[in-house]
């Protein structure tokens, strides 16, 4: 063999050995390119199968982590909950139970308290944390939010605890003045001042149990599926004609006025509770010889047109404090002299629900020595399905409307012969 096909074939076999070579490090790129890498923080392909699916249909806030705390996976509801940051679980109770179960495999859960990071509040966000492992090296943390399930809880024991001492007054006071009757059976004056008691307390007790109706009533119906064209004249009229008695025996001023010929769409039997619970209070609340006055009118807004209702008093004013909570069940400015005009508590709380389920609102302008005026603002006949399906879930324990009202107080108090 001569020097130059020696030469040849090396320079062949060369050739051949650089295209193999050129070829596994191609086939070698490609692989490493396909293989799931462990620094990103979704990563579907180390899941097992069907998790990602399951994962996604979860109402719970979801993590995965891997053997180093890195999260895998994890749902939008874990990063509005603030639960990852920079690709780290950031709760460290929540880390250390993953590592425990990681560990031993056993499934833990917790329930904790968390801060609410960056609005200011200073209430905790209650939640529930269950960690499981999930495949040999992950660990799934599932989170529940029960916030608004304490805070649902915490009312409806508020209000259980109220009614119970509510309805406890007058059943324990109609208990002892039926044994006070009996003890002074001889004694006719005695009977007659002791059954006249009974009768108070008895219509007390109706009047609360009838109330404690209207509103889960109001609460639980859609006063809109059975809505009907109401005249406000005759809500106004059906409201001063209910207080016509008691501001009779008070020398109180009844005035109606404003707009004529309005309407409202919406149930008529909860449009004049509302309006008749806020007329009596203005009443009952009132000095004697004093006004009280009912004013509706058209106003303009963006849905479309409202009618306002205000019902303005000269009594004895609301407190800056009191107004933040006078639309809670049971909650009186003055209790003894709720007490005296025989007041349960629950009147703006009734008027509050009926008013937002008809797809308005309800403020109240009010200062101390000076008067009150309660503004109902509801959607004129025609828009108030629109509206009130566009208006937001109810807060059973909302604080008081905004202080705001166009409406001046009335004039100091004029003593009428």
């Amino acid at each position: 063999m001569d020097v130059n096909a020696a030469v040849a074939a090396a320079a062949a076999i060369a050739g051949v050995l650089t295209g193999v070579i050129a070829m596994l490090a191609f086939r070698w790129s490609e692989r490493d390119q396909k293989r799931p890498t462990r620094t990103s923080l979704h990563t579907d392909a180390v899941l097992p199968p069907g998790v990602d699916t399951v994962l996604s249909v979860l109402r719970s806030s979801a993590v995965v982590l891997d053997e180093g705390d890195a999260v895998v996976k994890a749902s939008s509801a874990a990063y509005a909950l603030g639960l990852v940051r920079g690709g780290k679980l950031s709760v460290e109770p929540m880390l250390q139970m993953a590592r425990d179960t990681r560990r031993d495999g056993e499934i833990r859960q917790v329930e904790l308290d968390l801060p609410r990071r960056g609005t200011g509040r200073g209430e905790a966000l209650a939640v529930s944390a269950r960690v499981a492992p999930l495949g040999s090296r992950l660990v799934l943390l599932l989170v529940e939010d029960l916030t608004e399930a304490r805070r649902i809880e915490a009312v409806r024991r508020d209000f259980v605890a109220n009614v119970s001492h509510e309805l406890k007054t007058p059943v324990g006071a109609l208990s002892l003045l039926s044994e006070a009757v009996m003890d002074a059976s001889d004694d006719p004056e005695a009977v007659q001042r002791f059954a006249g008691r009974m009768q108070i307390e008895a219509t007390r007790l109706t009047n609360l149990v009838q109330e404690l109706i209207d509103l889960s009533r109001v609460q639980n119906d859609d006063p809109l599926e059975d809505a009907e064209p109401v005249r406000v004249d005759e809500l106004v009229a059906e409201a001063v004609d209910r207080c016509r008695h008691q501001a009779g025996a008070k020398q109180i001023t009844m005035a109606a006025g404003g707009t004529a010929d309005l309407h409202v769409r919406g149930n008529r039997g909860q449009l004049a509770a509302a309006l008749g619970n806020l007329v009596e209070n203005a009443v009952n609340y009132s000095p004697a010889r004093t006004r009280v006055g009912i004013a509706a009118r058209r106003i303009s807004a963006p849905g479309g047109d409202l009618i306002e209702l205000a019902v303005t008093d000269q009594g004895i004013g609301i407190s800056d404090r009191d107004k933040e909570r006078i639309f809670e069940r049971f909650y009186r400015v003055d209790p003894a002299r709720s007490r005296a005009t025989g007041g349960t508590g629950l009147g703006l709380a009734i008027v509050k629900h009926v008013v937002a389920s008809h797809g308005g609102e309800v403020t109240v302008w009010s200062a101390e020595n000076q008067g009150s005026t309660f503004t109902l603002r509801l959607p004129e006949a025609g828009a108030a399905r629109d509206r009130a399906q566009q208006h937001p879930d109810l807060d059973d324990e909302a604080g008081g409307a905004p202080d705001s009202s166009p409406y001046e107080p009335l004039p100091a108090p004029e003593v009428l012969p």
